[in-house]
């Protein structure tokens, strides 16, 4: 049975035909518990997002931000529009491409792992990216109706694009990324600080320097070096790309979309559903706003762009760029004011480029007690939700915000684990691997 299941999982077409499988069988299954039970498997978002499309196309002048809570580009509304028409399969149509941009991502993670950079056998390649295809936690999330696998294709499109040295491409995605949910900019330090002359294949010689230089002038000649021709490209094309789909969006919707694609996020007290240990203070302040010009739904911020956007690529981004993203995004959606599930799937999508050199796969012990207490201090919040949410019973103080807190420590002890992995790879392991 073992050399069967291995067999599968480390050939691609075995492997596709099996996560397709899972995916139809997740997405049949929904379609009767949504007929048969009060309790539906579809999420509430899709129900949003189809009801923005229906919205959108109404009528000439319509928009899809006529649905309320609808807080997402007009491109996720125009890509579900055949949900407009009728029936249960054209309802459906939003989850299956939501299901195969899992299986698209899953392929690009082939791509990235057997890429120059890690230079992976096709075997072992489809092993690891079986962690992300055979998931039932990602196959649940996107056939249930959410449109994270989607931001799994562009994000890991964007990191081959980049290991591959295609600038402009790389350009584009991140600037469409950035449009369509506004965390991938995160990633642009990294990208930015890893593509150096020397990873474009160019070398500097600075030897022949002079020592009588004053400091402030190799100082100067750092700052010109590190402009380079790649980072000039990469930031124009994606700025441009950014700028002109938020152009073309605002001229066809005006003010909504920009409230309610970007500005919202900075205000936002979203407490339902929410792992953060901000849970029970955002519901304190929907109940009773604030009057204080500083407010904290607005500096929650800090600790977790210091964090994802500066600390982290300055230590790892030189040394191993996926794992770095990983930690970005882990850091990111740990610290973030609103954590849902369906975040989680952002960080997941990079496992597969980071465990085989991980300590967490070298010491099982480790791993396991990661994968654990991940999984029971989430089991743990959920229970505490359940209460509140169905039974109606109090459980905000202590049971929800313990159980919050005691995720948010986990999550904390796992992103130092994989910090450590990063400061730990030295210069002849970074170039053995390259």
């Amino acid at each position: 049975m073992a050399s069967q299941l291995a067999s599968v999982i480390s050939r691609p077409l075995p492997l596709f035909v099996a996560a397709t499988i899972l995916r139809v069988a997740m997405l049949l299954y929904g379609l009767w518990q949504d007929a048969n039970s009060p309790l539906k498997y579809t999420d509430i978002d899709y129900l949003v997002f189809t009801d923005a499309a229906r919205f959108t196309f109404a009528s000439a002048s319509a928009s899809p931000y006529t649905r309320e809570t609808y807080r997402y580009t007009p491109l996720l509304a125009w890509l579900l529009y055949p949900t407009t028409w009728q029936g249960t399969f054209w309802f459906s149509f939003g989850k299956a491409l939501f299901a195969a941009a899992d299986l698209l991502a899953g392929y690009l993670i082939i791509l990235v792992l057997q890429g120059p950079q890690i230079r992976m056998p096709v075997d072992r390649a489809c092993r690891y990216a079986s962690i992300w295809l055979l998931n039932p936690m990602v196959a649940t999330i996107s056939t249930r109706g959410s449109s994270e696998g989607l931001l799994g294709v562009l994000v890991m499109a964007l990191l081959w694009a980049v290991l591959e040295k295609r600038i402009v491409l790389a350009g584009l995605l991140l600037g469409l990324g950035v449009h369509f949910k506004i965390y991938p900019f995160i990633y642009a330090p990294a990208i930015v600080w890893w593509m150096d002359a020397e990873q474009m294949g160019r070398r500097t010689d600075t030897k022949g320097r002079k020592q009588k230089e004053i400091q402030s002038i190799r100082v100067l000649d750092e700052i010109v070096a590190f402009v380079t021709p790649e980072r000039i490209t990469l930031a124009l094309v994606s700025l441009v790309t950014f700028l002109g789909l938020n152009l073309i969006m605002y001229t066809i919707y005006g003010m909504p979309f920009l409230s309610h694609t970007f500005l919202h996020h900075v205000t936002r007290i979203d407490h339902r559903h929410n792992f953060s240990p901000y849970n029970i203070l955002l519901y304190l302040t929907s109940a009773y706003p604030s009057s204080a010009p500083l407010k904290i739904e607005s500096v929650a911020f800090i600790p977790q762009l210091l964090l994802s956007t500066a600390l982290i690529p300055l230590v790892g981004a030189k040394r191993d760029l996926p794992t770095t993203m990983l930690a970005q995004t882990f850091a990111f959606v740990t610290f973030n004011k609103v954590c849902t599930s369906q975040y989680f799937l952002w960080y997941m999508v990079f496992l597969p480029l980071y465990l085989p050199n991980s300590s967490l796969l070298r010491s099982p012990r480790l791993g396991l007690s990661a994968l654990a207490l991940w999984v029971a201090t989430q089991g743990l919040w959920l229970q505490q939700a359940y209460n509140l949410e169905f039974l109606g019973l109090s459980t905000f103080v202590p049971g929800l915000w313990a159980a919050s807190l005691a995720f948010f420590l986990v999550n904390c002890w796992i992103l130092g684990i994989i910090v450590g992995d990063l400061g730990s790879r030295t210069e002849l392991e970074i170039k053995k691997q390259n």
